[in-house]
Order: C-alpha cells, then structure tokens, then sequence
C-alpha cells in the first residue's frame, strides 16, 4: 500500500462521494480517498472499501453457442443493449496453431463444424489462427451474464481496438504477418464487429485502407467519422483515416499520419530528454501515407520521411470531450510511459484545416512507476477522468488521472506474474467499470 494511496470512484453513481471526499481532503487533489484498498481474500483485485467486483468469462469456460472463452482477453468495448443491459464485444490476443487457448479448445469436431469461411485465416487446416472476439451480454442490475458467444475468430493477436458511434466495435491485430507457410492471408488489418444481442460469427472483412501495421487500438470523432490509430511499435506514428463515407469504414478512405509544424520528423519519446515539454500545445498537419498495404512493414519509415511525428509504443486511445487521449506505453526518460491530448480542428479533414489546425499536447510524463507504469488500455469515464491499465511489473494497478493532471489508483491487480490488465471500459449506464486480466483470462465488472 506504499505504493499508492491515490483512490478515486469508478461509477457515477458514487460521484456524490467523491466530492464529499475531495472536500475532506488536504489542498493536494490526490490526497481524497475512500481509504486504503482492501485486500481481496479471493486474491483477484483488491479495491476501496464499499466498491466490490463480479468475475466471470473465465478462459476454457463453455459459451452459449458451444465455443469456449478463448485466452488472453485484451480490449474491450461496451455497448447500450436493450432492457437496460449492456453488450461487450471483447478482444483476445492469441496467435495461430495454440489450439489450446483459441475457441476450439484442441476439439477437432467442434472446429471442423464451424464455417470456415466465417475463419479469416484457417492456417491451410493445420494452424488456424485462433485470435478473434467474443460478445457477451451483461446485466449491470443483477451481476449476471445473460448471454456471450463467439463474434469473430481467424485473426492474429486481437489486442485493442475501439467503439464506433454507429454501434460497432473496431477491433485490431497486433501484427505484421504475411501470407506465409501455413498463414493463407496476410494479417495486421482492423476488423469490423456488429455489437448485437443475437449469437453468430460475423464474416471475416479485413479494413485494408485503414492499413497493414501493428495496430493497437482506434478512437472515432462522432463529429467527422475520422478514425485515430495507435501503432505499437517503438518508432511508431498516430494515423488518422478519413473514411469517404460518413458512419462507415468498408466503403474505403484516405490514410494520414500526424506531424508537427515547423518540427518535421520530430521525435515526441523524450528518451533523452524532455524535447516535447509537458502542457504546451503543438499545431499540427497530416501527411498522406501510401502503399497501405505494405508489404515491407514501413509504413512508419514511409511516414517518418515525409515529416510525421515519432511516437513510442501508441497504445490505448479513447474520445473525450477535450479530444482524444492515447498513451505511449514506454515514452519518457524513465520509459515508464506518457500520455498525449490530440484535438482535432473545427475543419479536421477539410481544407481550411491550414488555418486552424489541430493540436498535439504531452499531457502527463510521470517518468515514476509509482504513479503510472507502462500504461496500456485506457478509457475516459463518464464524468471525465482518465483510467489507465497498466502493464509494468507486478503488481498492475487501474491508474486514474483527474484532468489537471493527478494520478490516484483504483485499484491492484493481485492475480500474479504476466497478469497485465486490458480493456477498461464503462457500461452506457454509468455504473459499472469492466475490465481484464489477460492472463489466465477473466473480465471483471
């Protein structure tokens, strides 16, 4: 508990005591609390005092269509479903040929009944590719799953992704591979997946004008249907694609990475430094980026060379009212991690975007795992704060940010070694807060 003491709340409905507290706390924000985290006897996540959790979808569990819950569950979206009930569409990163942690659960019968045109890559029938989504209905007023079932399968390491405005959930590989050996497709694409009461996998359309690059995850502008894309590489870029119809990404569109006026090819990881200073706002352009495809995995090198921005592992990203946050899981001088505000122009996409561009901020470099380590999955809660998951060294902690910039933590992972936490998100109503712990698999409301 040395580590952190920072508490804040996680539903809206508990945003009353929240202001009791911060009204009994010291001038420093950081110091309000519900108290100390209370140890979980069940020894998954310790939490405030008054605050309590409901796992369930575990790895290897049976789903309502006969698949099993696939391992690794990553990001995570939540959708409003009828009845007040809530829709996740989830994420998993598996690769190919692990049998053992996909859908199939090393159940030849169970596979060979399944469509394989519903299967993006069957791996020639001697390795598909195991990693995909499942959908899950749940019950925020009774702590039940109503239903869950698997929505995609055939891709490779599903690891984010994001929520659209029209209902769908985008979700991404974490990949370059090409069409090789037994691979019949090349991976590294987005993939679009209905959120929909109904069970049934949906047909395999890789989004190739979105590109082919390790994808993490991808936030929406409700305002212009332009999609912003993380890249987890160590040198990689923030993409936009400006779809050429609004409310839909299958009908093609243009691929841009961010750059920063008067500062071409500017390097924002401040290994050596703080280059990018904290709180001061850069505007910003976008250059084309070509050849989506790719086929020699250098769509950043393409975009580095025309003037884009260098970022460090762009990992989670999600909209807020003030633009779009993304975190940059190993930027920094202590590569503890950072996270950036983008805020799109009153034009973003049209031609008088010259003159009122969009700007780029460093937000927090805390360069101090006891406040932020290794963020990854992020989300923006309804009344407006930032939380963060981590995936540092043991123990993981869910991370909040105020938007002055405070870090409090919510709560400790206390599953293990490899236990990274994905996938926070919050149900339409606002009460409920779900996440992941990947590894052995389980999501948490």
């Amino acid at each position: 508990m040395r580590r952190r003491q920072f508490l804040s709340s996680v539903s809206l409905a508990f945003a009353g005591l929240r202001t009791a507290a911060a009204q009994q706390a010291s001038c420093d924000i950081r110091t309000f609390s519900y108290g100390p985290l209370q140890q979980d006897p069940a020894g998954i996540i310790d939490l405030p005092e008054g605050f309590s959790y409901h796992a369930f979808s575990r790895t290897g569990e049976r789903m309502d269509d006969g698949y099993f819950v696939p391992s690794l569950h990553d990001g995570m979206g939540a959708f409003r479903g009828p009845d007040g009930l809530t829709i996740l569409v989830r994420n998993h990163e598996v690769g190919a040929g692990a049998t053992n942690a996909g859908p199939f659960l090393n159940n030849p019968e169970l596979y060979n009944r399944t469509d394989k045109s519903l299967i993006y890559d069957p791996g020639r029938g001697v390795a598909p590719s195991l990693g995909g989504t499942t959908t899950l209905v749940y019950d925020t007023r009774n702590k039940r799953v109503v239903r869950s079932y698997l929505s995609s399968t055939g891709m490779v390491r599903n690891c984010a992704g994001g929520e659209t405005p029209w209902g769908t959930w985008i979700t991404c590989e974490e990949t370059n591979q090409r069409a090789t050996g037994n691979f019949e497709k090349d991976h590294g694409y987005n993939f679009e997946i209905p959120a929909r009461m109904e069970m049934g996998i949906e047909p395999p359309r890789p989004l190739i004008a979105m590109g082919r690059f390790n994808h993490e995850a991808i936030a929406v502008d409700p305002r212009t249907s332009i999609v912003y894309q993380t890249e987890d590489r160590g040198d990689g870029l923030f993409y936009r694609y400006i779809p050429n119809r609004p409310n839909s990404v299958i009908n093609g569109g243009n691929l841009q990475a961010l750059a920063i006026r008067d500062r071409a090819s500017f390097d924002t990881r401040n290994y050596t430094g703080r280059v990018m200073p904290l709180s001061q706002t850069f505007d910003c352009y976008w250059v084309d980026i070509e050849d989506v495809t790719s086929p020699g995995d250098n769509l950043r090198a393409q975009g580095f060379a025309k003037g884009a921005a260098r970022f460090s592992r762009g990992e989670g990203i999600w909209t807020s009212r003030e633009g779009f946050y993304f975190a940059c899981t190993d930027g920094g001088q202590a590569r503890k991690g950072q996270i950036f505000r983008y805020i799109p122009s009153p034009f973003e996409g049209r031609c008088e975007e010259e003159r009122y561009p969009g700007k780029l901020e460093l937000f927090i470099e805390p360069n101090d795992g006891n406040l932020v380590d290794n963020a990854d999955n992020l989300t923006v809660a309804p009344w407006g704060d930032i939380y963060l998951t981590e995936d540092g060294p043991n123990p993981n902690f869910i991370v909040g940010v105020t938007p002055r910039g405070d870090t409090f933590a919510f709560g400790r992972n206390r599953v293990g070694a490899g236990a990274e936490m994905a996938g926070a998100c919050f149900s339409p109503d606002g009460t409920t807060m779900f996440v992941n712990i990947q590894t052995p698999g389980i999501t948490l409301a």
